[in-house]
């Protein structure tokens, strides 16, 4: 299974979060691919302490990185669009992230469900 990794679930991992964890390694023992982007990688260094980020690119290290299409930016902007004239709001990474995840056919790994609803993408929680 193609697994996009959200911020979160880095975040989670690099806190202890014990449910993290085990699913971190289960994409490696039941070989998953794991994928991230731009948005993820500045989302989470943004909250990280200058002496966490070694930590953090060991962590990303063996997960592929992967950059959306102009096709994905179009798509993700759609998903915006009309997520505002709904009256709700889908926030450009979660857009982005979730537009890859698309084209890559990969479910996106978060346990924030409710902020990929507004999209037709796959996702799994843990």
């Amino acid at each position: 299974m193609r697994l996009f990794l959200d911020s979160t679930f880095l975040i989670d991992h690099m806190r202890g979060d014990p449910l993290a964890r085990r699913r971190w390694q289960s994409i490696f023992w039941d070989g998953h691919e794991p994928f991230i982007n731009e948005v993820v990688v500045c989302e989470v260094r943004a909250g990280l302490l200058d002496s966490a980020e070694p930590g953090f690119r060991a962590l990303i290290q063996p997960i592929e990185y992967v950059q959306g299409s102009p096709e994905d930016a179009l798509m993700a902007g759609r998903w915006r669009a009309e997520s505002l004239r709904q009256g709700r709001t889908l926030s450009l990474g979660d857009s982005i992230i979730a537009a890859t995840a698309q084209t890559l056919r990969a479910a996106i790994l978060t346990r924030n469900v409710r902020d990929f609803a507004m999209t037709p993408v796959q996702v799994e929680t843990y």
